[in-house]
């Protein structure tokens, strides 16, 4: 398997893509670190799901640099490195440049971008030559006609980004491989949350096979950035979207 005995540690991982993540690495015969921030028994139940041996479950805020440093020295002292970083948890508030609050903008930068950094930063020290930092971007991105209300969360995701092209080559002298994926919209339980059947069906349509990612293809890309496959992708952000150019 490609991925047998890599240490990787995936934040927000208890649901949606964090999990589809997860589930996919373990398949390959990785070790996997659940992060999650409040749901106990869906984490527990993940790492239940793989074994005691090749799993742990660890709360912490992603948004927190004492929460990073105490996620990290975990899945240090249980698995003695880490191999791979998925810093996929994430928030997103609708919010255009008129009705973004202060403490919208903190929360937004907090979990999206100063999160994935300062998880880097503690990671690194830890990550052997040929170890990857893969972060999570979004299609909106790469759109033309985004929605106004996207702003907040599109500028967080292009500070992500930048950090990946950057950070790229500042960790290259180590070996280690960073890059970003993109999701186009993807059938999680927070993307249906809210959003009326006219409104899903009208989103499916943006791309030319009429449906919704899966969070299974983006695990997939992602699995694909955590193997040694991927040696020579560096700095890159792949979109993963069904052919979505809207």
């Amino acid at each position: 398997m490609s991925l047998q005995d890599k240490v990787i540690l995936i934040t927000g991982a208890s649901s949606g893509i964090g999990k589809a993540t997860a589930q996919r690495l373990y398949k390959e015969g990785a070790r996997i670190v659940v992060n999650y921030h409040s749901d106990d028994s869906a984490a527990n139940a993940l790492v239940e799901s793989f074994g005691p041996d090749r799993a742990i479950a660890v709360r912490a805020d992603a948004a927190n640099i004492s929460d990073i440093d105490r996620l990290v020295r975990t899945t240090v002292d249980k698995f003695g490195r880490i191999d791979v970083v998925v810093a996929n948890a994430g928030l997103m508030l609708m919010r255009d440049v008129e009705d973004t609050t202060e403490d919208d903008f903190g929360q937004m930068f907090d979990i999206n971008v100063k999160g994935p950094y300062f998880l880097a930063q503690k990671a690194v020290p830890h990550m052997p030559p040929g170890s990857r930092i893969i972060f999570i971007s979004t299609g909106v991105c790469h759109y033309s006609s985004v929605p106004a209300k996207y702003l907040l969360y599109a500028a967080t995701k292009g500070a992500i980004e930048q950090m990946t092209r950057v950070m790229a080559k500042g960790l290259a002298a180590k070996g280690i491989i960073v890059n970003a994926v993109a999701p186009g919209p993807t059938a999680t339980e927070l993307f249906f949350k809210g959003k009326p059947e006219s409104v899903v069906n009208a989103i499916k349509g943006w791309s030319p096979f009429n449906r919704l990612g899966q969070p299974e293809e983006v695990a997939n890309t992602i699995k694909f950035l955590a193997s040694d496959e991927s040696s020579w992708v560096v700095g890159q952000t792949v979109l993963v979207n069904g052919g979505i150019m809207v």
